[in-house]
């Protein structure tokens, strides 16, 4: 015993629940008195420590109980010399956890201490006696939950087991189940299942309830039965749809909990939610509901085929027609639809990942196969569209009249809110500042509220839609192309209204011509029909001419100018690979990719503007300005080229200008390039300065350079000079740092 004196006593306390917490106080009182029955059996009290962090957990299981975990790790250190309990079944309700704790402190000599005895785990009679103990407190614990499972289930077949109700239900004081008579949160409710009716999907319902409040009800903490509002999410709007209890059904049995061990060895409670034949109650019309069961019924079923992860195929509303429904004829399996530049494709890319592609699956343009399958619809389709129409238009007025309805309600409520947040402030004492100034704060809070809802009520009034009468729109809809191509009918709502008759549709490559596409259609009704249409042309050769058009123009071309050659393409019939007809531009495109010669461009004693700059010792620049100013005769040829008649006196004429031009430099030289000089432009690339910088050298004679025909200045740039240029630079105070740098570095290299 003196060796347990010396090391720790710990005190373990635990009580299952929190309600145990709250109301049995005396339980929780007695386990903590054991700290003083150590102090009495010797323990000094820092020695006696208290582990109470599991309070409110259940002993089932020692996942999620860090204070267990903290104790058997004192004891694997060898820290603890005695463990109190109350009970062993404090300690854990599962017998495999007391047997490895019980395991643990005999290696560790540790004493176990309850209101019966000590224990000493070394004697096999204490283990033996313990042992059982804990196989009582697993049974006791299983014998609890049957007893308290078979009552449930009892009170439960006889839809008198008192659940939770979801928000738009409370019990009455005969606890029965009822509607909530709180209007704006009966009529969000119903809206929630008309918006779904119309939309057809849960994430349509709280796209119609964008900025709307929804209610909600708290089941725990300090707003416990309390309606709260918030917004109404895809996860509560689904929630909402699968919940029986709406449809007037009283059920028991929904989910199940089972333990789940994971990877790590801890082991958890996982809740999954049972098939509706394997529920264990199910009382139709138990109480009034917001639709009938047959409509729940009704509401699963479009739950279900909207879940791609199950291999549905909804109607989305991308711009393909046939999504979901168009299959590969070559494999069998569904094909996809895939956007390029916004362009839908249907695209058989499963068989191709799966490495089951035969040589007539691959992709083709959506709208080629939409425009022929929306063409067999239409003419499938009967002249009963009119009742259709016409439940649509009452589906958009009552749409309407539900929001109307619910923005009043809020209104209401807000007004209410705020008279009597009013009536109170009236009523707190004037010389009460504290409690008045929070009550003015929560009038002005409530004042804000209505304003807001007063304002949403406005939006939604002046946002009425105009929908047409009954007569007018049985005389507008008879046409159901019409409606078709309306603008106002939305690609989802088209898929929809196609997929009402049609089933599938399959496309099949011909095996022997690659361009004809077999499109299979299969009706509802059983019916199918085959059309047959080409492919549009592959990108390459979309937009390419006519290869008879090129084989003419390879014929007169060279004969002709652009404008006749462009005549006569477009006098045969032709036009360019973009369906438009010949000009000049494109039969001078048509002429240089096909290499197609020009007509011989000059005439006798003409010469082309190059020809004459080299003549007369100037630059092309300057006959082109002399062309344009008059002062030279020229004409355009066939390739759009000027062509100058050149006879003696034009080009005597020609040197006096240029000789009394004052634009002319006098200083030319009519030899020609060197193979040692360079231009001004790729010195000051050689040695990495601006232009301007050369151009000053040569003006101040830095640099040898003379100037050659029109005007250019032609640098004698020998390595010397090069060198010296470099020493220029490195030396300069002007030019940047990195410029100077790069010249100092490429001088040493030339140094070495």
């Amino acid at each position: 015993m003196r060796s347990h004196l010396e090391r720790v006593a710990i005190v373990y306390v635990r009580q299952s629940t929190l309600v145990q917490i709250r109301e049995h106080t005396e339980s929780t009182r007695r386990q903590y008195d054991l700290a003083d029955l150590a102090a009495r059996m010797g323990w000094d009290g820092c020695d006696i420590e208290v582990i109470d962090c599991d309070l409110g957990l259940s002993g089932r299981s020692a996942t999620r109980r860090d204070g267990f975990k903290q104790l058997v790790a004192r004891i694997c250190l060898g820290e603890v010399g005695a463990v109190f309990g109350l009970e062993v079944s404090r300690l854990a309700r599962s017998n495999a956890d007391v047997a490895r704790l019980l395991e643990l402190a005999r290696f560790t000599d540790t004493l176990v201490i309850d209101t019966d005895g000590v224990y000493d785990l070394s004697d096999i009679n204490d283990r033996l006696l313990l042992g059982l103990k804990g196989q009582m407190g697993e049974a006791e614990l299983h014998w609890l939950t049957s007893r308290m499972n078979e009552a449930k289930r009892a009170a439960a077949a006889r839809g008198q087991l008192r659940l939770p109700l979801p928000v738009g239900f409370f019990y009455d004081e005969d606890q029965n189940v009822v509607i909530d008579p709180d209007e704006e949160i009966a009529t969000a409710i119903a809206d929630v299942f008309a918006a779904f009716t119309a939309t057809g999907s849960a994430y349509g319902v709280a796209g119609a309830f964008a900025g709307r409040r929804f209610p909600r009800r708290a089941y725990g903490g300090v707003w416990a039965g309390q309606v709260r509002w918030g917004r109404l999410t895809h996860a509560r709007a689904v929630a909402i749809l699968r919940n029986p209890v709406y449809a007037g059904a009283y059920v028991y049995g929904r989910r199940k909990s089972r333990q789940v061990v994971h990877a790590d060895g801890s082991v958890h409670a996982a809740v999954t939610e049972l098939p509706r034949e394997q529920w264990e109650v199910l009382l139709l019309d138990h109480h009034q509901g917001y639709l009938s069961w047959e409509q729940y019924l009704t509401n699963q079923a479009k739950l279900a085929a909207n879940r791609t992860n199950a291999g549905a195929r909804p109607p989305r509303e991308g711009s393909a027609l046939c999504q979901g429904i168009v299959l590969c004829g070559g494999c069998g399996r569904s094909m996809q639809v895939r956007y390029q530049d916004r362009l839908p494709r249907y695209e058989c890319s499963h068989s191709r990942a799966d490495h089951v592609a035969t040589p007539w699956c691959g992709s083709i343009r959506a709208d080629i196969i939409d425009v022929a399958v929306a063409e067999a619809f239409l003419a499938a389709a009967d002249a009963c569209q009119l009742s259709l129409a016409l439940a649509a238009a009452e589906e958009v007025t009552a749409r309407h009249a539900r929001g109307l309805r619910g923005a009043e309600l809020a209104v209401e409520r807000a007004r209410y809110a705020a008279q009597r947040a009013e009536r109170a402030f009236l009523a707190c004492e004037p010389e009460n500042r504290l409690v008045a100034r929070t009550l003015e704060a929560r009038w002005e809070s409530a004042l804000a509220d209505l304003a807001e809802a007063t304002a949403m009520l406005a939006t939604i009034s002046q946002a009425q839609p105009a929908v047409p009468d009954p007569g007018q729109l049985a005389a507008a809809l008879t046409d159901l192309p019409a409606l078709w191509q309306a603008t106002t009918t939305s690609d989802k709502d088209r898929k929809r209204l196609l997929r009402t008759t049609l089933a599938d549709v399959t496309i099949t490559a011909d095996h022997d011509d690659p361009t004809l596409v077999h499109i299979g259609l299969r009706w509802r009704s059983g019916a199918t029909d085959l059309l047959h249409l080409r492919r549009g042309k592959r990108a390459p050769t979309a937009r390419t001419t006519d290869p008879a058009a090129i084989d003419l123009a390879m014929r007169i071309g060279p004969a002709c100018d652009n404008a006749a050659l462009a005549a006569a393409l477009n006098a045969a019939g032709h036009r360019t690979g973009t369906g438009q007809p010949f000009d000049g531009v494109a039969a001078a495109n048509l002429r240089h990719y096909h290499h197609i010669p020009y007509p011989g461009l000059l005439h006798d004693g003409e010469l082309t503007p190059r020809q004459v700059a080299a003549r007369i010792g100037v630059s092309v620049g300057t006959i082109h300005y002399w062309i344009n100013a008059g002062y030279l005769a020229a004409r355009r040829g066939p390739a759009n080229r000027w062509a100058i008649p050149f006879p003696p006196e034009v080009e005597a004429a020609c040197t006096d200008r240029a000789a009394s031009s004052t634009h002319q430099h006098r200083d030319q030289d009519h030899q020609p390039r060197q193979p040692h000089e360079l231009s001004v432009a790729q010195v000051a690339h050689r040695l990495g300065v601006k232009p301007d910088v050369v151009y000053r050298w040569t003006q101040w004679s830095y640099l040898p350079a003379r100037r050659g025909l029109a005007g250019r200045l032609w640098i004698d740039f020998t390595p010397a000079v090069e060198e010296a240029c470099l020493q220029r630079i490195a030396s300069s105070p002007k030019l940047p740092a990195d410029i100077k740098a790069q010249a100092q570095q490429r001088l040493k290299r030339k140094a070495v």
